[in-house]
């Protein structure tokens, strides 16, 4: 039982080491900024949110949608987002005629259009799938942002913004992801609603 123990505060000690490294690194702080604006921008002019991701950053990309088209801190009009990896004919029918490397880039040549904003989510930095989306983004003209682990891996030079958690460790990678990922909901909702809240939810 005591080892149990050992590993419990072990695990929050080193998830707290990683956070408190995020908040020491400014080109992050500064980089989180920009994406926040990025998709702010976005969505004043109108475009929408894609975000994709595998396994656990799967169901990340699915929880950061949520917030957008349903709410994050208060009431207010929903915001355009769609995770790439929700509708299990599309992916079945992509898995089987094209593989699953294409899952992603044949949902942004279908979905996005110039001027949205594509979120990928991978913790090695190095998912197949992620990487081909990122292209095809290119090709549409199509901004795109990704959260990855402390070396961003083969994205790092193919997106627009590439958001680092600064740990090698899948776990506090993805409790980072999580944490970035709200942090730019709260500031799109702010700056695009803040308006339609009261004093306290400004001050968030």
């Amino acid at each position: 039982m005591t080892n149990m123990k050992d590993t419990i505060i072990r695990q929050i000690q080193d998830s707290i080491s990683v956070k408190k490294s995020l908040l020491a690194d400014a080109v992050l702080l500064e980089n989180i900024q920009h994406a926040a604006e990025t998709v702010t921008d976005a969505y004043r002019k109108g475009f929408k949110t894609l975000l994709a991701g595998n396994g656990g950053s799967a169901a990340d990309a699915q929880h950061i949608a949520g917030e957008f088209v349903s709410r994050f801190y208060f009431d207010r009009p929903g915001l355009p987002a769609i995770a790439l990896s929700t509708d299990t004919s599309i992916l079945t029918a992509i898995g089987n005629d094209y593989g699953f490397d294409k899952l992603f880039e044949r949902q942004v040549q279908a979905h996005a259009q110039t001027g949205d904003v594509f979120i990928g989510i991978t913790t090695s930095g190095n998912s197949e799938n992620i990487i081909r989306a990122l292209m095809a983004c290119r090709e549409k003209g199509v901004r795109s942002i990704v959260l990855t682990g402390k070396t961003g891996g083969r994205t790092t030079d193919i997106c627009d913004i590439c958001l680092k958690a600064p740990s090698s460790d899948t776990p506090r990678i993805q409790e980072s992801h999580i944490l970035i990922g709200h942090i730019i909901c709260c500031i799109v909702e702010k700056e695009l609603f803040g308006h339609l809240c009261d004093e306290k939810i400004n001050n968030l």
